[in-house]
């Protein structure tokens, strides 16, 4: 019982990942949109300023989420720790935790740098979009970042109940 709800367990997610997959083809779409408008419209070195912060938006929030993941990931074999863990264990896993805790707060700093170019690129567009393009340029930056989570926590989600179901199945003889 257990196997068949952990397989229609991952099957929902997949599901759930295929759809977050053609929203963000969707977002793609109106993001390919966006750009032709605002290269239509901006300076070249303001249009430049643009398609700067949207590449580094993926970028920088992909390099959160990553080390978001494996600082928790550590976490919770730092959780697990016992009298039988070996010392040289527990001080790798100390090691890796301080250093993961370094570059996400790098890549903190990162996320508050790209948020001010983000109000700087706003700026720029307020000058050329109607108010309606601009609504269309924030939804869009939120939809983007939105989806990026969403993926990374289905993937999350996924690789989590594949390796509980294949330690379920490696334990039933």
């Amino acid at each position: 019982e257990l196997i068949a709800s952990l397989r229609s367990r991952l099957q929902s997610l997949w599901e759930e990942r295929e759809l977050v997959l053609s929203e963000a083809r969707e977002c793609a779409e109106r993001g390919e949109e966006l750009e032709a408008t605002v290269r239509g419209l901006c300076k070249p070195n303001e249009f430049e300023r643009y398609l700067m912060f949207i590449g580094d938006l993926e970028k920088v929030v992909s390099l959160l989420l990553c080390l978001s993941s494996r600082l928790a990931r550590v976490h919770n074999a730092m959780s697990r720790i016992d009298g039988n863990t070996d010392a040289e264990e527990k001080q790798s896993l100390s090691e890796r935790h301080k250093l993961l805790s370094r570059q996400r707060e790098d890549a903190k700093d990162l996320k508050e740098n790209l948020d001010r170019r983000e109000r700087v690129v706003s700026g720029i567009l307020a000058k050329y979009l109607t108010e309606q393009q601009l609504q269309d340029y924030q939804h869009f930056v939120q939809v983007k970042t939105s989806l990026l989570i969403e993926q990374k926590d289905l993937e999350e989600q996924i690789k989590f109940f594949e390796e509980q179901l294949e330690s379920l199945e490696q334990s039933i003889p």
